[in-house]
């Protein structure tokens, strides 16, 4: 799905999907920074939960604070052809933050030690889009930088080489 960049495009691109043209399962593949030091170039992230800086919940007007999840089935379904395949995943916590370029330089290591693995910027406003829609989301993404040490990929490597979580979501979007 084209997102555009950060959770206002992804969740446009979303709620038109699921209300307009009726789709009950959205999975979303793209890049991420990595958080954790055992993350590097190249490893598979599946946000099983997404945390966020953004103030995009607010909208609900829940009395409490909404915690984004993956849908169970999907999550399963690519855990299950990764294991097929001898992909190694990494599931859990990942933060879809508004902020690019962060000013705040002490922000990301706060998330890191919550347990968060990787940074990127549409999964928490797909998963609440969906949830609230009655939809099953899943993101997947390709760990394109590390936040901390400085290792990143190149522009065409991020064209290029993203090949495995290509691999392990088609199979299940197409079943």
């Amino acid at each position: 799905m084209g997102t555009g960049m950060g959770i206002p495009s992804a969740s446009l691109y979303t709620w038109e999907l699921i209300h307009v043209f009726g789709v009950k399962r959205l999975i979303r593949i793209g890049s991420c920074g990595g958080l954790q030091p055992d993350l590097n170039l190249f490893d598979i992230v599946v946000a099983s939960a997404s945390s966020t800086d953004s103030n995009f919940m607010n909208q609900y007007n829940l009395p409490g604070t909404f915690a984004p999840t993956a849908s169970w089935s999907l999550l399963s379904a690519v855990a299950q052809e990764a294991n097929r395949q001898g992909v190694k995943l990494n599931v859990g916590n990942v933060l879809s933050s508004d902020v690019f370029y962060n000013f705040d330089s002490t922000a990301h290591q706060r998330w890191a030690d919550m347990g968060v693995l990787a940074v990127e910027m549409e999964s928490a406003g797909i998963y609440a889009t969906a949830a609230q829609a009655g939809a099953k989301a899943l993101a997947v993404f390709t760990v394109s930088d590390h936040i901390f040490n400085g290792q990143e990929t190149t522009s065409q490597q991020r064209e290029t080489a993203f090949t495995t979580m290509m691999e392990l979501v088609l199979p299940v979007a197409a079943s």
